[in-house]
């Protein structure tokens, strides 16, 4: 359907008076782009080679007239406390009180292709060579601009709920976990992954302006695998560059009005690799426990449904893309009317006892928290992303020669082991505190409600809830608000917003975590921190309805940066070979090029941490008009672009960058040409701007002559 067309769809069925202020924001939130390892797979190998895809944060302000609440989506892998403190005070000091701790919402998409060193924890910093300030910085200032662009395109609105199932999207990655819960809970659902998409769909007073959506769906953005160095914010990121450029039509991304945010959910266990995993040796299934081939896990890999790793990110985008426009076009979505309430609580997780009441099993549960620790399992990775050789999914049982190996770092007390149960501890994170802390023990815990009946429960998590866990948290959550309101308050649906304000790896159930496949073994507080955080959330729901207050729990630590360990060298100075000069082209482009082809072009380069050039772009393709200007058709931000930089002499600080466009169907023939832009540091202090261009080519869309007018030279 025509953007014209949703338009003039949404006024039919869009009554005319709003409820709610509305504001949406975008902001460029990349980071540094070469030689910093990505955040996700934990693979030091997988260090930023330059730029495929942007990240973006998509902010959302929705206030009732005395409550406002912030939800950004944010293209990072999680987010941590550190990111969001940030955030909150930069905010305070634009607008005072009116955004703080209450109210703020920022959630990672959870892409694995991005710059790491921003969670100020030593067992995640660690994996990428330790925190990076540059990282961490982008990505507070891009989620502050974006919020505050929010806050400033406030308008009278109205918001529209509706979901529906998406097939072909999602498999489970652990199915062996997932069979361990009762079966009479399983029966229940027709999938052992969640299936439903869940959207807001937000409309100007009039119905005439769509201002964006925000959706729910529960998939790892794990279609870019761990060989892939070039950011991306993989197929939830694209699935919103997709959306938005339909809405924004003639815009560059990122730059458009109308914002789409994929938010992240209960994805713990879920897999976009839809063709699952084989054997890469033999094409052979894969053991299903422990996820390995002949004894070795880095052979166990889940792939498709494309040919490759990039075609499978856009065919898993384009599906999201397209049953999120469905959801746009519905005319039966329900409108949401009535208030909005906010609650948010830190809370102390090792340190937590108590006694739920489960209404499954009509029995009263007593759970209490462990200090964090990682097992064996959490060292095999998972099928998106094997880990170490020498381990393997599913370890229950202890290996003496690994426990020495661990014990020179620190061994477990005898406490920390027998309140993990059925892990056996490979890296006890709580009890380590050197040089800081290695995992949080406390965690931010929040929930926003919208609407009264109907209405809708966002719950704000601090972690990677796999697909039962997610079911129970939903399910805690609208019995307690049923059970203080009546069925007829009961809530239309609970979005889990997943990976929000604290990254605490993953919650599984209680029996999945008996398996302890990879998610169980990264079940941080123990066999009961879903129980917690059942209880947890319900507290939230019922004090949220009653109207009442909570405390605000006790602070995690503030940390100041400039005391945390870095492995990540600096840059120092970049240089040219000789006889050439920064943004000189290398390798000039084909005369003339057909759709289906790849333009490449080379160019003298500096180093790309030298500016981040954040709303801005490493690269341009231009077309030309017939006037002679030239026009911008696409940036490093387009999925049709490839910066790829390469570094070619450590001693001299030379490198080069390439650009790639793939043109395509669509493109207009024309005469078209390629710029680099970028930054140098002279050895002895002070960055400067360059700029390179290439000759003019020629796109065709068939065979036939060559325009060799004087204009186009």
């Amino acid at each position: 359907m025509k953007v014209m067309e949703i338009i003039i769809l949404s006024i039919v069925f869009t009554p005319a008076k709003a409820l709610f202020d509305i504001g949406v924001g975008i902001a460029d939130v990349t980071g540094p782009s070469a030689e910093v390892p990505f955040m996700g797979y934990a693979n030091l190998d997988q260090k930023g080679r330059g730029i495929h895809l942007r990240q973006f944060s998509r902010a959302f302000v929705i206030g009732d007239g005395h409550v406002r609440l912030v939800f950004a989506s944010v293209d990072v892998g999680m987010i941590g406390h550190g990111v969001r403190e940030g955030v909150i005070q930069n905010l305070m000091r634009h607008y005072g009180d009116t955004y703080n701790e209450q109210n703020v919402i920022i959630s990672g998409i959870h892409t694995h292709s991005g710059p790491g060193g921003f969670l100020q924890h030593m067992l995640f910093d660690i994996s990428v060579l330790g925190f990076h300030k540059q990282t961490f910085d982008a990505l507070i200032g891009g989620i502050t601009r974006s919020i505050i662009r929010a806050h400033k395109n406030i308008v009278p609105g109205r918001i529209f709920f509706n979901q529906g199932d998406l097939l072909n999207v999602s498999i489970n990655r652990s199915p062996k976990s997932y069979e361990a819960n009762p079966e009479d809970e399983r029966s229940k659902f027709a999938y052992n992954t969640d299936k439903q998409m869940m959207q807001l769909r937000m409309m100007s007073e009039e119905g005439s302006r769509p201002l964006g959506i925000i959706n729910w769906f529960a998939v790892h953005p794990t279609s870019m695998n761990n060989t892939n160095k070039l950011i991306s914010s993989d197929n939830m990121g694209y699935a919103s560059l997709l959306f938005e450029e339909e809405m924004n039509p003639g815009k560059l991304p990122g730059k458009g009005d109308f914002v789409a945010a994929f938010a992240s959910s209960n994805l713990g266990d879920v897999s976009p690799n839809i063709l699952g995993p084989r054997c890469i040796d033999t094409g052979e299934e894969c053991d299903e426990l422990r996820s390995t081939c002949h004894g070795e896990t880095g052979l166990c890999v889940a792939r498709g449904p494309g040919r490759d790793m990039y075609e499978s990110t856009s065919i898993i985008a384009g599906r999201l893309r397209d049953k999120s426009r469905e959801l746009f076009e519905d005319q039966s979505a329900t409108e949401i009317v009535g208030a909005l309430k906010v609650i948010h609580q830190f809370v102390d997780m090792p340190n937590q006892e108590v006694i739920y009441y489960n209404r499954r099993s009509r029995s009263n549960i007593k759970a209490h928290g462990c200090l964090p620790a990682m097992g064996y399992s959490f060292g095999a990775g998972t099928t998106d992303g094997p880990g170490a050789r020498a381990f393997g999914q599913g370890s229950t049982m202890d290996n003496p020669l690994w426990n020495r190996v661990r014990n020179l770092i620190h061994e477990p007390s005898s406490e920390q082991v027998e309140c993990h149960g059925a892990k056996p501890i490979l890296v006890p994170t709580g009890e380590l505190n050197f040089p800081y802390e290695w995992q949080p023990s406390i965690v931010s815990t929040q929930l926003a409600i919208l609407g009264s009946s109907p209405s809708v429960v966002v719950a704000a998590v601090p972690g990677e809830f796999t697909t039962m866990a997610g079911r129970r948290i939903r399910d805690a959550i609208s019995e307690e608000i049923e059970a203080v309101v009546g069925p007829s308050g009961r809530p239309l649906a609970v979005a889990i917003a997943g990976l929000s304000n604290t990254y605490s790896d993953y919650v599984t159930t209680p029996e999945e975590y008996t398996v302890q496949r990879y998610e169980g073994a990264s079940t941080i507080y123990g066999p009961h921190t879903l129980t917690l955080y059942l209880h947890q959330y319900a507290k939230l729901a019922r004090v949220l309805v009653e109207g009442k207050t909570l405390d605000p729990g006790p602070q995690p630590p503030s940390i100041d940066p400039s005391t945390l360990i870095s492995f990540i060298t600096p840059v120092i100075f970049d240089s040219t070979r000789w006889g050439t000069k920064y943004g000189e082209v290398l390798e000039q482009p084909p005369a003339v090029a057909y759709p289906g082809e790849v333009v490449r072009v080379k160019f003298v380069s500096g180093h790309p941490r030298n500016n981040l050039r954040q709303e801005d772009t490493f690269l341009s393709v231009e077309k030309q008009r017939d006037n002679g200007e030239w026009d911008i058709v696409y940036t490093d931000a387009s999925w049709s672009t490839k910066f790829i930089w390469m570094r070619t002499s450590f001693l001299l600080g030379c490198s080069e960058a390439t650009v790639e466009w793939a043109v395509a169907e669509r493109d207009a023939p024309g005469h078209y040409r390629i710029r680099h832009f970028g930054n140098y540091k002279y050895i002895l202090g002070g960055i400067y701007g360059y700029e390179g261009v290439s000759n003019t080519f020629q796109v065709l869309n068939s065979h036939r002559k060559i325009d060799d007018s004087p204009l186009r030279r």
